[in-house]
């Protein structure tokens, strides 16, 4: 019963805005447009951008649904009205775009930026067992995104915040444990943030002979993919790996990232030797075969791994390296033989 209200209620949520727009398209395209466009088009602009939105924030109002959302209707209502008003009949669409749009970015930026703040102001004041920076803002994106919207901008605030604002040097507790000093993952990373310094350089002075404007670009997307590099890179010397009561956080940076119960640990094993990695063999590294290893976890249950944007994979074996693997081994073997 409860689960077909919980139906119902999705239909009339998501239903209602839907049917309007496609009233107001089925409007533009009747015979009575033709006959009264100019009216019609401004009737039907301000229902796209303003009553649709309007109707299913009075719609989620009281649901656990993310309120930034409605923007994304506005922004669907301002795509749509491009594409179904005649462009001699947009000039109200025009004067939307050219004097609302832009207090409205202003305003979405100037939203983020204060909630980004709350966020390092809560993780800075109480940590949360299990809890970090990059942790606490996933749960924030989410709650003021979708999920596939929130993922992408957690990635580019915790590449920004990793790579130029936090440079304190992190102080491990005796259950964390870090894992760049023997990392081959730094070394490379180092040297692809090299590698595109140069190509970025060259690629311009020879794209400029043809095209300045398509050298810079392109050379601004080269300087993007270091600055990304460079936020991954960092982002492995600030989350160490830890042990709490019952459960071990691998934080491979914002690379990647695994959480494992305690009890849902079957072994644990000091070993170098080669792994035929499968759907169910993995590395914590992205990097797989190219990264070295030197401890080896297997899991009674299939036990999920983040990716880089949220790609989940699924693993009964995970390697990956640590710098104090006999240190990380005799804690881990202590907190399972407690659980047992």
């Amino acid at each position: 019963m409860i689960k077909k209200l919980n139906i119902t209620n999705s239909i009339i949520t998501f239903g209602s805005p839907l049917l309007i727009i496609i009233l107001m398209i089925a409007i533009t395209k009747s015979k009575l447009f033709v006959l009264n466009p100019e009216a019609l088009s401004i009737g039907v602009t301000a229902d796209l951008l303003f009553t649709v939105p309007f109707i299913y924030f009075l719609l989620i109002r009281k649901k656990n649904v993310p309120k930034i959302t409605v923007l994304s209707l506005f922004i669907l209502g301002v795509v749509i009205t491009t594409f179904i008003i005649p462009k001699e009949n947009q000039l109200f669409l025009d004067q939307i775009k050219t004097w609302f749009l832009p207090f409205l970015e202003i305003g979405v930026f100037t939203f983020v930026l204060f909630k980004v703040r709350k966020v390092l102001k809560s993780y800075r004041h109480s940590k949360k067992e299990g809890s970090d920076f990059f942790s606490t803002l996933k749960v924030t994106c989410k709650e003021l995104l979708p999920e596939r919207i929130a993922i992408l901008l957690l990635m580019e605030i915790a590449v920004f915040y990793y790579g130029f604002i936090s440079w304190k040097k992190t102080k491990l507790g005796s259950n964390e444990f870090s894992y760049h000093k023997n990392s081959g993952t730094i070394s490379i990373l180092m040297a692809l943030i090299v590698i595109i310094a140069i190509e970025t350089y060259v690629l311009h002075i020879l794209l400029g002979r043809w095209n300045i404007i398509a050298a810079w670009i392109v050379s601004g997307l080269s300087i993007y993919s270091g600055i990304q590099i460079f936020g991954f890179l960092k982002s492995m010397f600030k989350r160490p790996f830890s042990i709490e009561k019952n459960t071990i956080y691998l934080r491979y940076g914002i690379l990647s990232e695994a959480t494992i119960d305690i009890n849902n640990i079957k072994s644990v094993e000091i070993s170098s030797k080669p792994i035929e990695f499968n759907d169910t063999n993995r590395k914590l590294s992205p990097l797989g075969e190219l990264e070295s290893h030197n401890i080896v976890i297997h899991v009674k249950k299939e036990n999920p791994i983040i990716g880089l944007y949220g790609v989940k994979r699924k693993f009964k074996t995970l390697a990956f390296c640590i710098d104090k693997k006999e240190e990380f081994k005799a804690q881990l073997d202590k907190k399972i033989s407690l659980s047992e």
